[in-house]
């Protein structure tokens, strides 16, 4: 039996080709099966099925056709290919390939034959694409602040992307001088920027940034157009979700494409987030995973975690309990910046809180945390939000250093692009066989 290509389509009913690709199929002009699906949520349930599928065709004008689609395709080992005849370049969001939507039997199997490899007798699925092409990591800067509620979270985060856009501060230094600008991103899943700020407008603000990311890569203009100036302070505003319940508008690959192009535009993004990382493996539950997408995309490509919390007895146990799962989670601990906000005045006190949160991480977690960073009680800090009029300057001045500090001290995130490097035989340890007392020949 010659090797054969297992196909799936998802069309639009006015869609010409899928007659044409069934005709082809069936009339044996081509060696494939092929199978027409009727949604996205189709092509999911027939990829988990357990039948191995070469490539997924995709009409360009379908409901659902995105890069979360195309990743899903991609973690099943088939490949994409879109058929249409808009400008759009599909690659740079994950397809392998495109069609014009008239195309002949000759172009259909040289499109299969240079992205997948075909089923058959003694014939192995080959590699695929990547989801998406390989970038180098830009050169902006990604600051994630996170905290419990009531601790103060957004207005530090305010007050550090208000010190690192002030060239007179020096406290924190930008990662490249063609990038000067600065965003504070409100990702929280209740957003509080946008009342912080007090805008007028709550559109257009992180889900359209995600929505125009979907099917395209957005250029830096159209970036900056979904972000606010806020002139007194020297920053831009990426306003965050309109309702706590709009989470479910975020697909994951669509929020990390949007994150990536916000880090390509600013020269330092300023997150604000939530402190849930749970996921999936933690909760059994891919809504909850979706549900703390942000938080989770945001932390994973952060070059430094602001962890806040406040100086009281429960503050200080949810400081050490943000710092565990910042650290079980993945992020390395020199990129974790600990800070009590409204900290006692008194050196002693916070000599002994430093020493306690030292303790307890060490002793709970293993860790080599840096020194908690102490912010006190500031004045007119209300004022400032309700007139919209710069933040006490010392607020983000001490911050922004223990930042740029911690950015120094950990090294950059690598790209996942990079070339991968082959494991060396024996650096996993003994690989051979090793014989039992029996003398039977056992695997190591």
């Amino acid at each position: 039996m010659s090797p054969r290509f297992a196909v799936l389509g998802l069309a639009t009913v006015r869609s010409v080709w899928p007659r044409e690709v069934t005709g082809w199929a069936m009339s044996g002009a081509l060696p494939i099966d092929f199978a027409k699906c009727v949604s996205a949520d189709e092509v999911r349930a027939r990829l988990r099925s357990g039948r191995t599928q070469s490539a997924v065709l995709v009409d360009a004008n379908a409901l659902g056709v995105d890069r979360d689609l195309f990743a899903v395709v991609h973690e099943f080992g088939a490949a994409v290919i879109v058929v249409g005849s808009d400008e759009r370049n599909w690659t740079d969001i994950g397809a392998n390939a495109q069609l014009h939507e008239v195309f002949s039997r000759h172009d259909l199997l040289d499109r299969l034959t240079a992205t997948c490899s075909p089923l058959g007798p003694n014939v192995d699925i080959g590699p695929v694409a990547t989801t998406e092409p390989g970038q180098a990591r830009s050169g902006g800067r990604l600051v994630a602040v996170m905290g419990r509620g009531g601790a103060g979270t957004s207005t530090l985060a305010a007050a550090l992307a208000q010190t690192v856009a002030d060239p007179s501060a020096g406290a924190t230094t930008q990662a490249s001088t063609s990038q000067p600008a600065t965003l504070l991103a409100d990702l929280a899943r209740r957003a509080d920027q946008a009342m912080l700020h007090d805008a007028t407008d709550v559109v257009p603000g992180v889900q359209e940034l995600v929505e125009g990311h979907r099917q395209t890569r957005m250029n830096a203009t159209q970036i900056r157009a979904t972000t606010f100036r806020i002139q007194a302070r020297g920053y831009d505003l990426l306003l965050g979700r309109r309702r706590a319940g709009d989470w479910i508008t975020l697909r994951p690959r669509a929020l990390e494409a949007a994150l990536d192009g916000l880090v390509d535009t600013y020269g330092f993004v300023v997150a604000d987030i939530d402190a849930d990382l749970e996921g999936e493996d933690e909760s059994g539950s891919v809504d909850i995973e979706e549900r703390n997408v942000c938080a989770r995309a945001v932390v994973e490509r952060a070059d430094a975690v602001v962890i806040v919390s406040d100086p009281s007895l429960s503050g200080i146990h949810r400081l050490v309990t943000m710092i565990d799962e910042c650290i079980r989670f993945g992020v390395d601990e020199a990129r974790l910046v600990p800070v009590i906000n409204h900290a006692p005045r008194s050196a002693r006190i916070r000599a002994d809180l430093n020493a306690s949160i030292a303790a307890l991480a060490d002793a709970d977690l293993g860790g080599d945390v840096a020194s908690t960073v102490f912010i006190g009680s500031r004045r007119h800090v209300d004022d400032a939000h309700r007139n919209g009029t710069r933040l006490p300057a010392a607020l983000g001045r001490d911050l922004a250093a223990a930042v740029n500090a911690a950015v120094a001290r950990a090294p950059r995130l690598v790209d996942a692009s990079t070339e991968l490097v082959p494991v060396a035989v024996g650096s996993l340890g003994f690989a051979g066989r090793e014989r039992d007392l029996d003398g039977k020949d056992d695997l190591a």
